[in-house]
């Protein structure tokens, strides 16, 4: 006879069973008279969320699609990312993922900038190519750099490799179909290697709901299945290499169904084209670069530590955590064990991955989680109404646009919080950066969702830093589009409410925010890109048919000629119902 105890089912029969109904008339008394409609939240996605949940909100679901287990039976893996820039053979990467697998890591995740430069040899002298995780992500050469892979004598690969050229919108698509299909025949028939990763963190790190985040994937995944498969790759060949990266950002329970909305609709897909769904959909998440600010940057760590939560507990097979300090800082041995030490304590310290689908029955999870996969479901069937990607591209790029833009504005209003960007906000905050270097900086992220915010505190600090030092040079420093409206509607939050005046918009459409520093006064403007860029051009005395010049973030000269070129390229000052410039900065940072 077994010592096992058995289950005891559990029963409240002693407590008479409630219905919606009678919840909602017992909350309306405890109001008061306030609306209940007072308790809802309104996400992003369009979705309206209740106060509560109750049993009676699973019967309009029907029976959902069982959640299938993750594509191992194991707890999700840690996987650091590491980037190698161009013109590097990936050696000093190599080496600190090496260091990395003997300290809690369980494999690496290199980002490539030219594959053809890695070298693979001493890659596989350091990690064993046929039993270590190891994924790539590229933009392009992703054949040559299997092919490489496979000339190291490893007769099998464990990992991915990720070059997807419908999201990165890389030119010559069908040379590109060629590629991919090549390395699917070489891959088929290893079974811990997924040679088709989708790139669906792009969509998140740029501010897409995440509703469009899962319609998108859809309608990228769509079109490799019905453009690769020929004579030699069927269309379970495709289905059966792909894997779908996504990024995740800090909103704990939509990032959480997300991933279960994806495999809900990732079997609905596959049944559209008559495919088995034999397992579900392998995913690697990676925690939000949108997420993360400069900003009070400690509480990347808050942020990270949640998107991985939301991302083992909605079933990713593997997490890449993000270092709290990667967007200004190299990399370096403190934030990288902390990064991989938060995946290391959520699994050894809170046993998350002991469970399967934690979320299963919860009445808001799995109600959320039918109305992601239903909105996901909508979104994809207009894209591919609409032909389709690539050709449904421009839907995609104003889908995008608007999200960001609704983003920008829920941050400068406040009414999405970032704590120490725009609440509890260190006002003495002393950077351990350069913030002129950093501005100067072409790997600065400047797409990001506190950008604006961002900016704006770093232009400022520089200009009071340059004051204080009365270096006699002037610079201009390019904010972005829209800032200076973000600009606008943040000082308004600071002003009283008898003082807040209407809100107008803040310059013409279409054109940049600038924040002219001299040693006397900062002033901010506003110009065309084609103004500034004509500018920049200037004042860097670059030749005006360089096809490859980019204006930088910061431009700086002599105050007469910085003077002089502002007025001449039309640049035009902004402000704000009669305060200076120097009232707005100073306000805005809290002094």
């Amino acid at each position: 006879m077994s010592d096992t105890p058995q289950p005891t089912p559990v029963s409240f029969s002693e407590f008479e069973p409630l219905s919606t109904a009678a919840w909602q008339e017992r909350i309306r008394r405890d109001l008061k008279g306030a609306d209940l409609a007072s308790l809802e939240w309104h996400t992003p996605e369009g979705f309206t969320v209740q106060p509560f949940y109750h049993r009676e909100a699973l019967a309009p679901l029907g029976q959902p699609t069982p959640q299938l287990p993750t594509s191992a039976d194991q707890p999700w893996l840690n996987v650091p990312s590491y980037r190698v820039p161009a013109a590097d053979s990936g050696h000093d990467a190599i080496d600190r993922a090496t260091q990395a697998l003997t300290a809690g890591a369980d494999g690496a995740h290199f980002m490539l900038a030219d594959a053809r430069l890695f070298d693979v040899e001493y890659l596989h002298q350091k990690l064993p190519l046929p039993t270590t995780y190891i994924s790539y992500s590229v933009q392009t050469a992703g054949l040559g750099l299997v092919q490489r892979l496979l000339a190291t004598g490893a007769d099998t690969l464990r990992g991915f490799l990720q070059q997807d050229p419908l999201t990165s919108r890389t030119p010559n698509l069908a040379s590109q179909l060629g590629e991919l299909r090549h390395v699917l025949r070489l891959t088929r028939a290893m079974p811990n290697f997924r040679g088709l990763s989708l790139n669906i963190d792009c969509f998140g790190n740029s501010g897409a709901t995440a509703t469009q985040q899962l319609g998108f994937a859809l309608s990228t995944a769509a079109t490799y299945l019905s453009e690769l498969p020929n004579t030699e790759l069927t269309t379970a060949d495709v289905a059966a290499a792909m894997q779908v990266h996504v990024a995740i950002n800090p909103n704990f329970f939509v990032e959480l169904t997300k991933l279960r909305a994806l495999r809900r609709v990732w079997a609905t897909l596959l049944h559209a084209y008559q495919l088995p769904v034999a397992t579900a959909v392998p995913v690697f998440a990676s925690t939000a670069t949108w997420s993360q600010t400069t900003l009070d940057p400690h509480t990347n760590l808050l942020r990270a530590t949640t998107e991985t939560m939301a991302a083992v507990l909605g079933g990713a097979d593997a997490v890449s955590i993000r270092p709290f300090d990667s967007i200004y800082e190299a990399p370096n041995d403190f934030s990288a064990r902390i990064a991989r030490n938060i995946s290391i304590i959520l699994r050894e310290e809170t046993g998350l991955g002991r469970v399967a689908d934690p979320a299963a029955g919860s009445y808001y999870l799995e109600t959320l989680t039918d109305e992601l996969a239903r909105g996901a479901w909508a979104l994809f069937q207009r894209l591919e109404a609409a032909g389709g990607l690539p050709a449904a591209t421009s839907v995609v790029v104003q889908e995008l646009h608007e999200a960001a833009q609704t983003q920008f504005r829920r941050i400068a209003t406040g009414e999405q919080m970032v704590v120490g960007t725009n609440r509890f906000q260190n006002a003495h905050e002393q950077f351990s950066f350069n913030p002129k270097r950093l501005l100067r900086s072409r790997d600065f992220d400047t797409t990001r969702a506190t950008y604006p915010s961002e900016v704006l505190r770093l232009a400022t600090a520089m200009h009071f830093q340059r004051r204080e030092k009365k270096i006699k040079r002037a610079a201009v420093v390019l904010l972005g589009p829209h800032t200076n409206q973000h600009i606008l509607e943040s000082f308004v939050q600071t002003l009283p409410l008898e003082e807040r005046p209407e809100l107008a918009a803040a310059h013409p459409v279409g054109t940049l925010s600038v924040l002219f520093s001299s040693p006397e006064q900062a002033i901010l403007m506003y110009a065309t890109p084609e103004q500034y860029n004509a500018f920049a051009r200037a004042i860097n005395r670059a030749d005006p048919e360089d096809p490859s010049f980019a204006a930088p973030t910061l431009v700086s000269a002599d105050l007469a000629t910085l003077q002089e070129a502002v007025q001449f390229f039309g640049f035009q000052e902004f402000t704000v119902n009669g305060y200076t410039t120097e009232e707005v900065l100073a306000r805005l940072q809290g002094k």
